[in-house]
């Protein structure tokens, strides 16, 4: 719902054919739309460089726009250069990524996230990152393998292995 004193935005449809045509205004508030959207994705895979990842994922949309050929498809597209621009800032400043898991708070005991929270620290990087770009962004196999650049079947040997290590260190924090 729309305050007297909010700005009525234009949406994403109008926004963003005028964006892709060089208007600046338009590219302006595209971004703007989509920066908190970006910013939650970030934090939620690289915790300590988020800032960093976002403003890499939003350098990296403003120069991709022009060549998105479907409209339909701009919220998807946006995630999918979000997380992987997520994943190579986490990469090239030595974290691995830190999933929050904050999708289980909103249902569950928020106890449990912080044992979550934890156990997820405890794992190894690349533990971290392929059971994040699972259990929160829904990612499947083959979008793991794009994001992460790596085949297939590295991405099912290490969301098998990662499940494994989180139930072992799951259990033995309940232990």
């Amino acid at each position: 719902m729309r305050t007297r004193n909010e700005p009525c935005l234009p949406t994403v449809s109008a926004l963003l054919p005028r964006a892709q045509a060089g208007d600046r205004r338009a590219m302006n508030d595209l971004l703007l739309h989509i920066a908190p959207f970006v910013r939650r994705l970030c934090f939620s895979i690289s915790r300590r460089h988020g800032s960093d990842a976002a403003q890499e994922a939003m350098l990296a949309i403003y120069r991709g726009v022009a060549g998105l050929r479907e409209p339909s498809a701009f919220y998807g597209w946006v995630r999918a250069v979000t997380v992987r621009e997520a994943v190579r800032t986490s990469k090239r400043l030595g974290q691995g990524p830190a999933g929050e898991l904050p999708e289980l708070a909103q249902d569950g005991n928020p106890l449990a996230v912080v044992h979550i929270s934890d156990v997820m620290d405890r794992l190894p990087n690349q533990h971290r990152q392929i059971l994040t770009l699972r259990a929160v962004y829904g990612l499947n196999e083959q979008e793991m393998a794009d994001t992460l650049s790596v085949p297939v079947g590295t991405v099912r040997s290490r969301l098998y292995r990662a499940r494994r290590h989180f139930q072992d260190a799951w259990h033995q924090r309940s232990a």
